[in-house]
């Protein structure tokens, strides 16, 4: 049975006039980790322009001197919806259940991808941000929303000259979108293997006060035992302390009577950076692992801590406006 529908894609009612972007992306993990695929769909949409739509892909494989990436960007007329999907580009479909597409058309610089993947919901949707008002709300200008924050897939993904199968690999699909990325940003995802459905998702943004930026901001969960605990928010901004750089990130978040904390580490060859656009000019850079090692520890009142660990399992993504971070820049151009 294919996945419900979660969400509906922004881009077809934004105004003309307006700018927007809009993500729908998976993360996807052998179960013992060192092989991870990544996928995303957008929608950049610039002032006064028509949406235009592009395929990304990395296949991260730690037995491989690096990821092997690639990304596609096809004319406004190839992009579109349906009441069967989420969004398409060209024939490549983002679908509730099924994702399937290449790069082959459009392709910008060597090589090239395809993937042809079924995924299966595991649990309900998260909405980083908890309350809806907040999606309606012009601040924060990104949205974010994990769909399914345990998925299982199935498939194919080829990329280098390689094909790999997923076999009931866990991972995500996520959904965001916005009018401005913010200043700097990480995101989390981890499952964790020795402890039945346990996972972590977590996103952390500083935005521009100016020539500053405010501190971290946290929203996301933790899953134990079948309970969803949830991390962060405003009223938690003081407590929250984040430390990110492109080899990983110390994290700690509070939440109702628990405190988490993480580590990542990211092997030094297996991340990518990408080039993100914003719609009203300006350009981030996002660095990118889906093979990194995580440790967390979950602190409640009144238990015994909890502590989960991945090695080589989780995403992490690090997103800012320096330069000088020492990644090799994919030379796939945005927006």
């Amino acid at each position: 049975m294919p996945a419900e529908p979660r969400t509906v894609p922004r881009f077809p009612v934004v105004p003309p006039e307006a700018g927007h972007y809009e993500s729908f992306y998976l993360k996807a993990c052998h179960p013992d980790g060192g092989r991870a695929v990544w996928v995303r769909y957008t929608v950049h949409k610039r002032p006064g322009a028509a949406p235009v739509g592009s395929l990304w892909c990395t296949l991260f494989d730690a037995g491989a001197p690096a990821p092997l990436a690639a990304k596609a960007t096809l004319p406004p007329e190839a992009l579109g919806t349906g009441p069967d999907q989420y969004l398409h580009v060209g024939a490549s479909r983002f679908a509730p259940g099924v994702v399937a597409g290449t790069t082959s058309d459009g392709h910008q610089g060597d090589g090239g991808a395809a993937w042809d993947l079924r995924f299966e919901a595991g649990g309900p949707a998260l909405d980083h941000l908890g309350h809806a008002w907040m999606y309606r709300a012009p601040l924060p200008r990104t949205k974010p929303r994990t769909l399914y924050p345990a998925a299982r897939f199935t498939g194919t993904v080829a990329a280098g000259g390689r094909t790999v199968e997923l076999d009931g690999w866990p991972g995500m699909v996520g959904h965001n979108w916005g009018t401005e990325h913010a200043a700097r940003w990480i995101w989390l995802h981890a499952a964790f293997p020795d402890r039945a459905g346990a996972w972590l998702d977590l996103v952390a943004a500083r935005v521009a006060l100016g020539r500053a930026l405010s501190p971290w901001v946290a929203y996301g969960a933790v899953e134990l035992d079948g309970a969803r605990l949830p991390l962060g928010g405003l009223g938690r901004v003081r407590a929250t302390a984040i430390r990110a750089a492109p080899g990983g990130c110390e994290v700690t978040v509070p939440g109702a009577r628990l405190v988490l904390r993480a580590s990542v580490t990211v092997p030094p060859p297996h991340m990518v950076a990408w080039e993100y656009a914003d719609p009203g000019g300006g350009v981030h850079h996002a660095l990118n692992c889906s093979i990194a090692d995580v440790g967390v520890v979950v602190e409640r009142r009144g238990t015994a801590p909890v502590e989960l660990a991945g090695s080589m399992t989780a995403a992490y993504e690090l997103g800012l406006r320096e330069r000088d971070h020492g990644v090799p820049l994919q030379p796939f151009p945005d927006g």
